[in-house]
């Protein structure tokens, strides 16, 4: 069985990456909790998509800001999930231009249903409350990784002291 193990180096990415997610999410002045939200932050999903050590970085910065900025639980627990299977997800694509899609589809699914829990507590308005919620928190996610996303997605391979450290076959795609 092969083990992944980090460089210091990139064990340092992945700290930053959580810093700058959980700082995002808690500063922005923007709605970042509840059925309509933009969080700034999900753009930097994609970041899997070049480096692997963003999927952990992802993970832990989007827990941090669930536990310092939500009072639930279940927040902590399937906000964090949605953000780490997009971020795997995300790593595991071919083509840049699909790297947005796995943080829109996983934070409909999960944070609309958890959304959408916490309004009705399971009963027979659920399924309503749930599109409803699925459809507000995957604009906020269209907009946050498939706007900002893809300006990153363009902009950091432009960057020739990042280059390096991106997956050669993925800088080859550009």
């Amino acid at each position: 069985m092969s083990k992944t193990r980090f460089t210091t180096k990139q064990l340092t990415t992945a700290a930053v990456i959580a810093a700058v997610y959980a700082a995002l999410t808690l500063l922005l002045p923007i709605p970042q909790y509840g059925g309509v939200q933009l969080r700034v932050a999900e753009a930097m999903t994609v970041l899997p998509f070049f480096f692997p050590e963003a999927i952990p970085g992802l993970a832990v910065g989007c827990f941090l800001a669930n536990l310092l900025g939500s009072p639930f639980v279940l927040d902590w627990i399937f906000g964090t999930l949605a953000t780490l299977l997009a971020a795997i997800w995300t790593a595991k694509l071919r083509h840049r231009a699909l790297a947005p899609v796995p943080p829109v589809v996983c934070n409909m699914v999960i944070v609309g249903a958890e959304i959408a829990y916490f309004a009705t507590l399971d009963g027979a308005a659920f399924w309503p409350a749930y599109g409803l919620n699925a459809l507000t928190v995957g604009l906020g996610e269209a907009i946050a990784c498939g706007v900002l996303g893809t300006l990153l997605l363009r902009l950091l391979p432009r960057v020739p002291s990042l280059r390096r450290y991106m997956a050669p076959a993925r800088v080859e795609q550009m």
